[in-house]
């Protein structure tokens, strides 16, 4: 009950909530023994430290736990979170191997529950990655940022994959999250008009929990593509 109620406030972008149910969690499973599920909580609690951007401690708290997890149940999804902590770190090469075990780990298994966010992640760190690369070069106002329109459509088609794999799950959260990541990348493209009616259209299905970190930055994006 304490690992699904933080994986809850998780997704929810509820990094201290999250935090303080991981680390009842650890408690209970140390005192009782359960050391299968003090692997689960060490990521749980890495997870919610990532979520407030603690990134090394993040980061190392995630492998810790990835280590004590002896099966692979639920491992993509704790790689997803090791992913957004390298990608936070601006370690985009190890953010991306992660990533890449855990598709390893989805065609293997058979285990979906996570995968379009696994895309989703993927998309969002090769954009990183064309990032550094650019910083690299030492931009200035007489060097106009460099692009690539090959890398831009990998991650393009990484949000598109992520948000069909959602639509047919019916995981409207996920598809969210997805079409935001996208709705960015097109917005910096020029694409606003088509930004925004994607984002609106996922957007309206929702009648509750706007008070929620994804919802609110979707609300906020849709009013930037508007200006």
């Amino acid at each position: 009950a304490l690992a699904w109620t933080a994986e809850l406030h998780l997704e929810r972008g509820e990094g201290h909530v999250a935090q303080e149910r991981a680390e009842a969690m650890i408690t209970l499973c140390s005192e009782q023994g359960f050391s299968q599920f003090l692997g689960w909580g060490t990521v749980l609690r890495g997870a919610a430290l990532i979520r407030q951007e603690q990134w090394t401690e993040g980061i190392a708290q995630v492998r810790q736990g990835l280590e004590m997890w002896a099966v692979e149940i639920l491992k993509e999804s704790f790689l997803v979170w090791l992913a957004r902590g390298y990608g936070g770190a601006g370690q985009i090469d190890e953010g991306l191997a992660a990533v890449a075990e855990a598709l390893r780990l989805v065609e293997k298994n058979d285990e979906r529950f996570y995968e379009a966010e696994v895309y989703r992640i993927k998309g969002k760190l090769t954009l990183e990655q064309l990032k550094i690369n650019n910083a690299k070069l030492k931009i200035t106002d007489t060097h106009p940022q460099a692009t690539n329109p090959q890398i831009e459509a990998e991650a393009e088609a990484c949000f598109l994959k992520a948000i069909d794999i959602a639509r047919k799950q019916q995981a409207q959260s996920l598809e969210l999250r997805a079409t935001m990541s996208l709705a960015r990348l097109w917005q910096q493209q020029g694409k606003h008009a088509e930004a925004r009616q994607m984002l609106a259209e996922i957007y309206g299905w929702f009648t509750e929990g706007f008070d929620t970190k994804d919802l609110q930055e979707a609300k906020g994006l849709i009013e930037e593509l508007s200006d």
